[in-house]
């Protein structure tokens, strides 16, 4: 079953994954729901604390996710890119620089690479599980806030 991601107009920001609208706050800059999912954000509303009923921890100091509900997050050794989110593990590119499955989910990219576009799961149906579509969203999210940490960095 393939599902696609869809984009705003602009093409920055995902509005959806397959028949998950996700809407964002009044400045854009935030996802608030996630299907029929809510987000909520810590009190500086700068980490993603809630999607559903699925709390997410982080650690102390290194601002990792440690939890999302019942599962575990586990990281590389220097905590340079997450390893696994619950039972799936996530596998990348050969840069190392990209998520190319989460489990059984497989993650392409447009032309140029920046962009995930569509998701591949095998078997039938016409939808993700809930607990891909939460790792998926998840994983992309975080991966934002990681290209925008960096961006902001370089200047």
């Amino acid at each position: 079953m393939d599902v696609e991601l869809t984009y705003d107009m602009v093409g920055a920001r995902l509005r959806g994954i397959g028949g998950a609208a996700i809407t964002y706050d009044q400045l854009g800059s935030r996802p608030r729901t996630l299907g029929s999912w809510t987000l909520e954000y810590d009190r500086l509303g700068t980490r993603l604390r809630v999607v559903g009923a699925a709390e997410i921890t982080y650690s102390r100091w290194a601002n990792l996710p440690r939890t999302v509900g019942q599962w575990s997050c586990e990281h590389s050794r220097f905590a340079s890119r997450l390893l696994r989110i619950g039972p799936h593990e996530l596998r990348y590119d050969q840069l190392g620089n990209r998520v190319r499955a989460i489990g059984p989910l497989e993650i392409f990219y447009d032309r140029l690479g920046t962009r995930p576009i569509r998701v591949r799961l095998p078997g039938e149906g016409e939808s993700l599980p809930d607990d891909l579509l939460l790792a998926l969203f998840l994983v992309l999210h975080w991966e934002e806030e990681q290209e925008a940490a960096a961006a902001a960095r370089r200047g």
